[in-house]
């Protein structure tokens, strides 16, 4: 990914960076936020309907009985929820 270095150290040492959302490639912003953030939507399996959860990029990462129950899994999993209308 595109980084671009701060002047700013942090106390460690460690230099602090961020992303360059202007020279982002096509590949590089559909993997951006896909460690981090999980979608959930309603979908049709054979038992009926359920709850899919998908990661970011649209990768289908699990099904759930309820809105509920995939929240919960998300947050289990150290990701943030946000919903698809």
């Amino acid at each position: 990914m595109n980084i671009r270095k701060l002047d700013e150290t942090i106390e460690d040492g460690v230099v602090g960076a961020m992303i360059d959302l202007h020279h982002l490639s096509v590949e590089q912003l559909a993997e951006l936020g896909v460690s981090q953030i999980a979608y959930v939507r309603q979908v049709m399996t054979n038992q009926g309907p359920a709850v899919g959860v998908f990661a970011a990029n649209g990768a289908p990462l699990a099904v759930a009985a309820s809105d509920d129950l995939a929240r919960a899994a998300i947050v289990q999993n150290d990701m943030a929820p946000v919903s698809v209308h």
